[in-house]
């Protein structure tokens, strides 16, 4: 059981489904607060702090994928969607967004829940690890927050774990696969094309901060690294 019991929100419009994932949560020492539409969610959002959003895809007033792009603009709140398609599409989109899990309907409760630590576990967890040329780039870990030439840069959740990964080694040449591994909790969700895809938008943030700079650079046929300084 948590030493410090987290809240987390689930957005899920049909009941049995979410008293099950409440039921569950409370059994492993969470406090859920269950809201049945994108709206209230927000709402929640937007008065207490929540460690984490189990959040259905398919709600009555807007569109899961909707809610989790509002949510990545009040900061970097961790999400697992559900939903009732599993197809690759879904996942690419889901993910891209800057989702930390996708699970398809029907699910374990004890599956979700083990997703939902390992989750916390990823995003709560580890010191601060150094980075390069302190004054071109400041990683505040506690607050899950990069700056690069003085500008904070507004990343979803899994923009900030690649970028994470890239500070810790500069100079290292980093496979698409060791990308996957450490900006998703569940890599064999995400795709190659997943990664360029997030290494584009990050460098289009990047230029917006410094429109000279282009400290990621492209190893063809091996990954990306971050340029030494």
């Amino acid at each position: 059981m948590p030493e410090t019991r987290q809240t987390i929100l689930v957005v899920e419009d049909e009941p049995p489904i979410a008293e099950t994932i409440v039921y569950a949560l409370q059994t492993e020492g969470f406090i859920p607060v269950w809201k049945t539409t994108g709206r209230e969610a927000l709402a929640v959002l937007g008065r207490q702090p929540v460690a984490l959003v189990v959040l259905d895809v398919g709600l009555p007033d807007m569109s899961g994928f909707d809610v989790c792009r509002e949510i990545q603009r009040q900061g970097p709140t961790p999400v697992i969607f559900l939903t009732a398609r599993s197809s690759e599409v879904d996942k690419i989109v889901g993910l891209e967004l800057g989702a930390d899990d996708y699970l398809a309907k029907p699910f374990s409760p004890r599956e979700l829940t083990a997703r939902v630590r390992a989750v916390l576990r990823r995003t709560q967890g580890g010191a601060t690890k150094p980075v390069p040329a302190a004054g071109t780039w400041q990683h505040d870990a506690a607050r899950c927050r990069i700056s690069y030439a003085g500008h904070v840069l507004d990343l979803t959740r899994n923009e900030y774990r690649l970028l994470g990964a890239l500070l810790a080694a500069p100079g290292r040449v980093f496979s698409r696969d060791q990308l996957m591994t450490a900006a998703w909790d569940d890599p064999g969700a995400a795709l190659d094309r997943t990664v360029d895809a997030h290494i584009k938008t990050l460098r289009a943030k990047l230029r917006e901060a410094a429109p000279d700079a282009d400290p990621i650079a492209t190893h063809r046929g091996m990954g990306y690294s971050l340029k030494e300084e």
